[in-house]
């Protein structure tokens, strides 16, 4: 199918039109985190590996997705996003068809390792092609000025995913098998496929003269890092809950999980309006205080409904800082270079995951599991404060141009 130029669509139909796109980051962390509370027992207890190792392999996935977000930028750029989301919905595919493979191997502990390691740069590449792939879509289907709701539509899709995967993945390996959750991601995966091989084509239209992929990184890659040091919450959430609720012999850590992904979701569709109303940088400070306070509760929690509700609070905490600080990061880069300014940043996501499995991993096998939310939570005291430099820079600027 040809690629059209943007089309415009009318108001009331903007929100439909851009979870039309959202919808494939949905399929995508569906497959994701139906995986992602299972594996680590998997690995650890089932295989017999250690912690670091079980960290260690999850965290795999963000070195390819690392990579090919560069790829999917250009992609994007040159000749829309659609090859990039079709791509990454064939290596979901892929990735299901391994993990089935892996759990074949399980009397085999060290070929079941290995496969699952492929089966995690194989999704590492279904992540990094779809990534950020479905905003711009919805951008170009739309206009620029959906910027902000865009991103946090597809963060809404990325965590509504991961808050229905996780549950599903426990409550599958428990009653059917492990093997199943294979075969779930293969079928979501290849309909996911089949889904962008029938959606319209779109692609940009801007004249502008792109700059390369690096020059744009180097522009965004403070915001990034911010962003980046405030997903370690979720990080460390995300990786290592199961195992710390087995640690403290308390049961239920999928709820975490959940009350993670269901309040973050809370967070964008009530307070949606913010970045708009006080700006990207006002807006990550708020939310990375609050993110501060659900990791206090998850450090101090004494029971596992208190722990629950810290994880709720640090969801909500990290819902806006996202599309906050991506909304200030593209700012600084030409029109033409919308799709590699968003993959860029969106690579320090992706470098906060993947070091928070060997990081967090390490602190736990070093310290204890009781360490692993202190840790957390002094990275993203740093976020705050780089949050606040940012603003405090920004509100100079702007009384220097004043005067």
């Amino acid at each position: 199918m040809q690629a059209k130029t943007n089309a415009v669509i009318p108001l009331p139909n903007v929100n439909l039109t851009i979870i039309g796109f959202v919808a494939f980051t949905f399929v995508a962390y569906v497959a994701i985190g139906l995986s992602l509370a299972v594996l680590p027992v998997y690995i650890h207890q089932q295989l017999g590996f250690s912690t670091i190792v079980a960290g260690i392999v999850i965290s795999l996935q963000y070195v390819t997705t690392f990579l090919c977000r560069m790829f999917a930028g250009n992609i994007v750029d040159k000749q829309g996003p659609k090859p990039a989301v079709t791509l990454g919905m064939a290596s979901f595919t892929v990735s299901g068809i391994l993990f089935i493979v892996a759990c074949l191997f399980k009397a085999t502990p060290l070929l079941s390792l290995g496969v699952l390691a492929l089966t995690r740069l194989v999704t590492g590449v279904g992540e990094g092609f779809v990534g950020s792939s479905p905003i711009n879509w919805a951008l170009f289907a739309t206009s620029d000025k959906h910027t902000a709701k865009a991103i946090s539509f597809n963060g809404i899709a990325s965590y509504g995913g991961i808050a229905v995967g996780a549950p599903l993945g426990v409550i599958i390996s428990n009653n059917i098998g492990i093997n199943a959750i294979g075969v779930l991601i293969t079928t979501l995966a290849f309909a996911g496929f089949l889904y962008a091989r029938s959606k319209t084509a779109f692609k940009g239209t801007s004249k502008d003269a792109r700059q390369g992929f690096l020059q744009v990184l180097k522009k965004v890659s403070p915001y990034g890092i911010c962003m980046g040091l405030g997903g370690l919450g979720f990080g460390t959430i995300s990786t290592f809950i199961t195992l710390y609720y087995i640690y403290l012999k308390w049961d239920g850590a999928v709820l975490c999980l959940s009350a993670f992904s269901i309040m973050f979701i809370f967070g964008r569709v009530v307070f949606s309006k913010a970045i708009d109303n006080y700006g990207g940088l006002r807006t990550t400070i708020a939310c990375l205080s609050v993110e501060c306070i659900g990791l206090l509760i998850l450090w101090f929690a004494p029971v596992p409904h208190l722990a629950v509700i810290g994880a709720g609070i640090t969801g909500l905490g990290f819902s806006l800082v996202f599309p906050a600080l991506g909304v200030e990061a593209v700012k600084l880069v030409p029109a033409s270079n919308k799709g590699t300014a968003l993959s860029g940043y969106s690579l320090f996501i992706d470098m906060s995951l993947g070091l928070t499995g060997p990081l967090v991993g390490g602190v736990a096998s070093q310290f204890g599991l009781n360490y692993i939310f202190p840790f957390a939570l002094a990275m993203v005291l740093v976020a705050l404060t780089m949050a606040v430099a940012f603003w405090r820079r920004a509100t100079e600027a702007a009384a220097a141009m004043a005067n």
